[in-house]
């Protein structure tokens, strides 16, 4: 499967047309094209090569291209979960998520997303009493608002690891200079692992958001005149939850960390998107995606992984199916994806579809 709405731009700060399809130095160039043309047009290529060649098998093969990922799913994964599950029920999913990581032009790994973690956006509200600006007061909201967003700045939530995470920097230090294959192994180590965990906090932060439930206050307003002081303020934080994360603790601890009662913490009305279980690394396609990369990439490992993000495997895994996020080339470990200039290798495609179609044929073609 894989989505077909993208992004916006912002075009000025485009060197090719962002919607032109341009085609340049070995690159496709796009918006979309890392998010989620690849994912959407292997899903195409695998089905027409399965339909040409007549190739028999053992179980169905379902071709999903659907809309709203980027901030409706309503319109897309969550419409078809809804209305039309009998469509797409299925045992195990390919879709987004993974790459296929290289440096200096050799595959060094292939990531394979199991799980992800869970959006919360979360709002702070700071409450005072409005007046003039040349008389401060004690209860500013601006104050406290600034207060509350520097101390969760600071905080770092418990760190927990799960079957997915503990493997991924099991597998990743095998494949990492000394120095990080030091850190990802010392991750919980009692007397280290605190030192560890700071230079990951300061260094690699998606590592270090791996590690727990994340906090990024993202936004801030308060105030409309320099010399009025406003009767409230608000933050919102962008809060990505670990899958087992007791929310109720969690917004707890948060009011334990700020404390102080002109400041309330309003977790959303409706949490993003649904817990779920990882996806199982020992199911039949997890075995296949493995099976094809010692194929495909001889010499590289296959790492499972957390997405930091969402993408719409969250529903599908919700409704009990094993789902695998996959990808193409992502050069250095740095994806394009809603940056500017958003491109993907057109070598590094035409490999991902080799990986891909060799895990489907592997898992769904006839064995007799």
């Amino acid at each position: 499967m894989g989505h077909t709405d993208v992004v916006g731009v912002e075009r000025e700060k485009w060197t090719v047309d962002p919607f032109g399809g341009v085609i340049k130095d070995g690159y496709l160039y796009g918006r979309g094209s890392g998010d989620d043309k690849d994912n959407a047009a292997v899903t195409l290529q695998i089905l027409l090569m399965l339909h040409r060649q007549k190739t028999p098998l053992d179980r169905d093969v379902i071709a999903l291209w659907e809309s709203g990922e980027e901030a409706t799913t309503s319109v897309g994964i969550e419409y078809m979960v809804r209305e039309h599950w009998d469509k797409i029920d299925s045992e195990f999913a390919i879709l987004e998520g993974g790459g296929i990581v290289t440096e200096k032009e050799k595959v060094v790994y292939v990531g394979v997303a199991t799980t992800e973690k869970v959006p919360n956006t979360t709002t702070l509200i700071a409450r005072g009493t409005s007046g003039h600006g040349s008389m401060p007061r004690p209860d500013n909201p601006i104050v406290h608002l600034a207060a509350a967003v520097a101390k969760l700045a600071e905080y770092q939530p418990p760190m927990r690891l799960n079957e997915t995470t503990r493997a991924y920097f099991q597998r990743l230090a095998t494949v990492s200079s000394p120095e990080d294959a030091f850190l990802y192994t010392h991750i919980e180590d009692p007397v280290l692992g605190p030192m560890v965990q700071e230079q990951l906090r300061k260094t690699m932060l998606s590592q270090n958001s791996n590690l727990r439930t994340s906090i990024s206050p993202n936004i801030i307003k308060g105030g409309f005149r320099s010399n009025v002081i406003p009767g409230d303020a608000e933050a919102t934080l962008d809060v990505r939850a670990l899958q087992d994360e007791d929310m109720t603790e969690f917004y707890a601890s948060l009011r334990r960390v700020i404390n102080d009662p002109s400041v309330e913490v309003v977790p959303p009305k409706n949490p993003g998107r649904p817990k779920s279980a990882p996806s199982r690394l020992d199911s039949d396609l997890f075995r296949a995606l493995e099976r094809a990369q010692a194929k495909i990439f001889p010499g590289a490992i296959t790492i499972p992984s957390m997405l930091n993000g969402a993408t719409d495997g969250a529903y599908l895994r919700g409704k009990g199916v094993q789902a695998y996020g996959v990808g193409s080339y992502v050069e250095n470990g740095e994806s394009l994806a809603h940056g500017n200039d958003e491109r993907v290798s057109l070598e590094g495609v035409g490999k991902f579809l080799e990986f891909v179609y060799d895990a489907v044929i592997d898992v769904a073609g006839a064995k007799n």
